[in-house]
């Protein structure tokens, strides 16, 4: 079970120089699960107004955000292992990181319910994934 509950308020908008900031929010999360508990509690700003974004929307957007953000970034930095790539240096992060999220775009574009699983198989099977980009094998 988990339940998620927000806190927002604009009374902090015209305080200080922070450009665009209309609310800021403090995101509560209780998960159960398999007999334990655990609370995390996460603080945001926005640019949304109230009458744009009512603590229920700002929920919503929360949840969004970080669903995108898990589908891609723990991808990357657990099946993947990307901390620990030793390329370092000029352009090569962001090129490994391109391809990266390439291969995670090709894999989900054929419906791979497990990312690991279907690494594993490219590894195994190298005409797979030259096969998801079309090219001849021979």
């Amino acid at each position: 079970m988990e339940l998620r509950r927000i806190w927002v308020s604009g009374e902090l908008a015209d305080y200080g120089n922070w450009p665009h900031l209309a609310q800021v929010c403090r995101v509560e999360r209780i998960v159960h699960r398999k007999g334990r508990t655990r609370r995390e509690v996460a603080y945001a700003v926005t640019s949304l107004g109230p009458r744009e974004a009512d603590p229920a929307r700002l929920l919503e957007l929360w949840r969004v955000h970080w669903g995108i953000e898990n589908r891609v970034f723990w991808v990357r930095d657990v099946t993947m292992d990307e901390d620990r790539c030793p390329v370092r240096t000029g352009s090569a992060p962001q090129i490994m990181a391109g391809l990266r999220n390439l291969v995670i775009s090709l894999l989900r574009m054929e419906k791979e319910p497990n990312i690991a699983a279907a690494l594993r198989r490219c590894a195994a099977r190298p005409s797979y994934p030259l096969s998801l980009v079309g090219a001849p094998i021979q």
